[in-house]
């Protein structure tokens, strides 16, 4: 079971109080997570990556056990914690501005 943390506003889009626990087939990346994320939840399709390229969202960041993976490939291997489900992977809204 993979645990997966959502920022606010994807969280009320979805209407899920708090973390969303996700079974994954296969090796846990990226991408199956937010495959899973997307079939579970079709209201966040095109959220998170673009429905078209399939690319992360620029202002989208991911997160798991403390590293950044917004820049790994979305078949990068996630950590053993986060497939095991000890520790979650965290999607992220950055924030920009001046």
């Amino acid at each position: 079971m993979i645990r997966v943390v959502l920022p606010a506003h994807l969280k009320t889009l979805a209407q899920v109080p708090g973390e969303v626990e996700l079974e994954v087939v296969g090796t846990p990346t990226p991408r199956a997570v937010i495959d899973a994320l997307e079939d579970r939840y079709p209201v966040l399709l095109g959220t998170i990556r673009d429905p078209r390229t399939q690319q992360r969202r620029k202002f989208v960041r991911f997160y798991a056990c403390e590293r950044d993976l917004s820049l790994e490939s979305l078949d990068v291997a996630l950590p053993q914690a986060v497939a095991t489900g000890s520790e979650p992977f965290f999607v992220i809204g950055a924030m920009a501005g001046g």
